[in-house]
């Protein structure tokens, strides 16, 4: 509890035995009047001085019709008529909904604030051999800072030296440990748990990983779905309708009976508009709504789920479109050595003659067929290489001929080669001018892909459609293996974004449309859609600006969880709506016709209040 809700508590409890007092005075003693009267003062001050106050300032500044001003109207009515224990009961169970609300969003709010303290007070550099701490935003990018074990990365960079083991929970939601070494690109908010670690800083502090969540989280309560629109527009007429019902009962009914010659009782109709004021106020409504996307948010980002705002949990559970990107989305944006086919010689021996062949290119198929060599190269053993635009290089390898690349260069040597059925980029091998296989080199397909698409259809998402810019063989394969509907392929830019459009038109009214890609080349169509997610988009700049949603690690499965968080949202939010509402216009019509009395009028207002917010917090747990 913070040090507001303790004393709140505390003021609780002695109004709560103060009132007990007045209840015995009353009851079994007999005390005069007079005596109650100020006997059950004190309660009331002591637990709704604070309301009067708010209640006060308002009529200031012109913000008249709020739950404080139907609260002091309520119960200064019910003390001029004399019932002075129902007045204090009613500032007193006011204030325990008050208590249970606030510490609601105050767990809301620690789940975030757990969740987004990941932006450290200091970093630490080296000057004259001495270890300082120095605020953050005085270190300028390319400067070197240290991380000692336990400490949390302040700002993005490269490790210029050691390694370590990083845990990444804080940004991805990921509680797998992950190791980096030198030339790893590391983010801020990280925690080093191991070795004491150098970095390179590759941007400024205000600019890095954290600082750029922080403010997405911050900014979010900016962006209001429709659903608090509705309530916000529907306390600000409510409020003061339901104030003037209130007059009309305490007066208008009784002039009524006045003019048509019975008694106007004018005590028990100013009681029932009194009673009618305290059940009408909308706390429920107004508190529940806004908590339950604010707590939908901050359960999403304990998943490494970011999202920018309440109106995209409510376009979210609308999903029934989901167009995603290849690459980086349902692949891995990786390439790896994926087989070995057609080989005349041991595969092991084969990658090894390609892997010495290609040990002096940086293309990313010759590093992975390294990477599939696993060893370190032995360049005394390779001479000779000759590159060929289009086509690969040719080596000598402990001394014997090796080409390495595509049909032509299988051509210009004389090698009979094989083509490859198979999906990826096919790496040809000949040593010693005879054919001895070709490697196949693929962008590998996520292991959670498949699941994740499965998912999206059990979620209730009517059609998942991959794009890419592969060639159709390459785009047919990874759509059957995940299992989209449908696929288009050789892609440019452009045609990724009509291919959108043309989708847009075709879903129904009251549907969405999600596209996910990786934030940056795709980001034309993340701005398309009604609600753009961005996958594995930690330390991406791009991403996090361009997308509504944010995916810190690339897991596919986190799109259906998003979705399912959304939904799980909005159906807490429309159940707060129905039931806020249903039990008020029920209590209202009780209280106009006399049959609710206070105490009905308290359940009616902070029953109900708890009774959503409770509900509410049911958000946080995705």
């Amino acid at each position: 509890m913070t040090r507001k809700q303790k004393r709140t508590l505390v003021r609780i409890i002695a109004a709560a035995g103060l009132l007990a007092a007045c209840l015995i005075s009353e009851h079994i003693f007999k005390l005069p009047r007079a005596v109650n009267f100020a006997f059950c003062l004190v309660p009331y001050l002591i637990i709704g001085y604070d309301i009067l106050l708010k209640a006060f300032r308002g009529i200031v500044n012109g913000q008249v019709f709020d739950e404080n001003f139907l609260m002091a109207v309520a119960t200064i009515g019910a003390i001029i008529l004399g019932e002075y224990t129902e007045a204090s009961a009613v500032m007193l169970f006011y204030q325990i909904g008050e208590l249970f609300q606030s510490c609601a969003v105050g767990k809301s709010r620690r789940n975030i604030s757990a969740l987004m303290d990941i932006r450290p007070d200091s970093a630490n550099i080296e000057r004259d051999g001495e270890i300082i701490s120095v605020d953050p935003d005085e270190v300028e990018i390319g400067s070197e800072i240290i991380v000692r074990a336990g400490e949390k990365i302040p700002i993005d960079g490269v490790i210029s030296n050691g390694t370590s083991t990083l845990d990444t929970a804080a940004l991805t939601g990921e509680s797998i440990p992950k190791d980096v070494e030198e030339g790893d690109e590391v983010h801020s908010g990280c925690i080093n748990m191991t070795g004491l670690i150098k970095i390179r800083t590759t941007k400024e502090f205000g600019e890095s990983t954290a600082s750029k969540i922080l403010e997405l989280v911050e900014n979010s309560g900016e962006k209001k779905s429709k659903s608090e629109n509705f309530i916000s527009k529907f306390a600000k007429y409510y409020t003061p309708a339901v104030c003037f019902t209130a007059l009309a009962l305490a007066l208008l009914v009784p002039i009524f009976m006045t003019i048509t010659g019975r008694s106007p009782e004018w005590g028990k109709w100013v009681m029932r508009a009194l009673t009618f004021l305290v059940i009408s106020c909308p706390c429920a409504l107004v508190i529940s709504i806004p908590l339950t996307f604010f707590a939908g948010i901050g359960g999403a980002g304990a998943n490494g789920i970011l999202i920018k705002g309440s109106n995209y949990i409510e376009t979210l559970s609308k999903t029934k479109y989901v167009l995603f990107d290849k690459t980086g989305t349902m692949t891995k944006g990786v390439f790896e050595v994926s087989g070995v086919h057609h080989n005349t010689i041991d595969k092991e021996r084969l990658i090894e003659y390609a892997a010495l062949a290609e040990s002096g290119s940086n293309h990313p198929i010759a590093k992975s067929i390294r990477g599939a060599y696993g060893m370190s190269i032995d360049e005394t053993r390779v001479s000779g290489v000759k590159e060929t635009a289009g086509q690969g290089v040719t080596a000598l390898v402990d001394g014997c001929e090796a080409a390495v690349g595509n049909e032509k260069l299988m051509e210009n040597v004389g090698a009979d080669y094989k083509p490859c059925s198979g999906a990826g980029t096919t790496v040809h091998v000949a040593v010693g001018g005879e054919y001895a296989g070709h490697i196949l080199v693929s962008d590998t397909v996520k292991n959670e892909a498949f699941t994740a698409l499965r998912e999206l259809k059990k979620a209730g998402v009517r059609k998942t459609v991959m794009l890419t810019g592969d060639g159709e063989k390459t785009a047919k394969a990874v759509a059957e293996q995940i299992g989209a509907d449908e696929v288009f392929c050789s892609l440019l830019p452009d045609d990724k974004v009509k291919i959108t459009e043309k989708f847009l038109k075709e879903k129904k009214r009251g549907e969405a449309l999600v596209f996910v890609g990786d934030g940056l080349n795709d980001a034309p169509v993340i701005s398309l859609a009604d609600v753009g997610i961005a996958m594995g988009a930690l330390g991406s700049d791009a991403a996090i600006e361009a997308a509504d949603v944010v995916l810190m690690d690339d897991d596919p499965l986190k799109i259906s969880q998003s979705i399912k968080i959304s939904r799980k949202c909005m159906r807490i939010v429309y159940e707060n709506i129905i039931f806020a509402i249903g039990v008020k216009l029920v209590c209202l019509a009780m209280g106009a016709l006399g049959i609710a009395d206070m105490w009905a009028a308290i359940f009616a207002d902070v029953g109900v209040m708890i009774i959503a917010v409770l509900n509410s917090i049911r958000a946080l747990h995705a």
